[in-house]
């Protein structure tokens, strides 16, 4: 009677153990199924700033190493590129450094805006001009043609080349706003693309001057004050250095989907608190000013 006990005894505890593995693999296959059809795939394309293009480019192969189904494009082509391209819906996301309302020709009622971060725009040279401070007036006389050589502003006896970023940059936009008050730029300068290209030409090119958002700047170029005043992240943050722009990522109405996802992502502090200031950007959420579509600066 005993042995028959304790055979029954065994024969329970075994069915128990068995129903448990069981329900665990059910469980654990049920998770992985749940895990799978949460997977984002398909295909997400942002196109614009360049100012703006290192951050989204590192963020999407973060944000592709998440989801390996999807495919994320990362395009330049400057501001005025993303804002139509977005709104003409051949691009999901629209990237730029200005107000969608400050582009001619874009219905800003259309789109949707998230501010993803904030970039400096520094004054740069090539690195052989003794020059390390420029007044706004010396700044806006040299690209509105009026100073040619840099001895006229305490440097070498050199010819100035002035580069400026082609027409429809954001860049180039935020810089004439603020930098040099809305003047008309010299038309006997340059005109580059990208802001990778014109880093690389000021670098390889003597006597010239440009500007380039943070993100850009290096060793290669110099970064010179306004008024005294550097680029920094705390004159910037603080509102003592003018020359400064949101980042924005538009969409053709509210965010959707894997679009969503993506934008949310971009606001993670896996992406702000890290990504962000190694890249050379400021997080928005730390901004003591605030600015508007007009331009005007408001303390927070």
């Amino acid at each position: 009677m005993v042995k028959k006990v304790k055979w029954l005894l065994a024969a329970v505890c075994m069915l128990v153990l068995t129903a448990t593995l069981l329900a665990g693999c059910g469980g654990q296959g049920q998770k992985q199924d749940e895990q799978r059809s949460n997977e984002l795939s398909g295909t997400v394309t942002a196109v614009g700033s360049t100012a703006l293009q290192p951050l989204v480019e590192e963020a999407a192969k973060q944000f592709m190493g998440k989801n390996p189904k999807l495919l994320m494009t990362v395009q330049g082509g400057g501001s005025g590129t993303g804002l139509s391209q977005v709104s003409s819906g051949a691009a999901n996301l629209g990237n730029s450094d200005i107000f969608a309302e400050e582009k001619s020709g874009i219905d800003a009622s259309k789109l949707a805006d998230t501010k993803v971060c904030v970039v400096g725009m520094a004054t740069v040279v090539n690195p052989k001009i003794t020059v390390d401070n420029l007044t706004k007036k010396q700044l806006i006389d040299i690209f509105t043609g009026k100073v040619t050589n840099w001895n006229e502003v305490g440097g070498p006896d050199q010819k100035i080349v002035v580069i400026n970023r082609a027409k429809g940059s954001g860049t180039r936009a935020t810089f004439k706003s603020f930098a040099l008050d809305g003047k008309e730029e010299t038309t006997g300068g340059m005109e580059i693309d990208s802001s990778g290209q014109v880093k690389k030409t000021v670098s390889e090119t003597p006597g010239t001057i440009s500007y380039l958002a943070l993100s850009y700047v290096d060793n290669s170029v110099k970064s010179i004050k306004l008024d005294g005043v550097a680029p920094t992240e705390e004159d910037i943050t603080s509102g003592k250095y003018p020359v400064w722009a949101y980042e924005h990522m538009y969409t053709l109405g509210q965010p959707t989907g894997n679009v969503k996802a993506f934008l949310d992502y971009m606001l993670t502090n896996e992406v702000q608190n890290t990504l962000v200031p190694k890249l050379g950007y400021i997080p928005a959420t730390k901004m003591k000013v605030a600015r508007d579509a007009k331009g005007t600066v408001t303390n927070k």
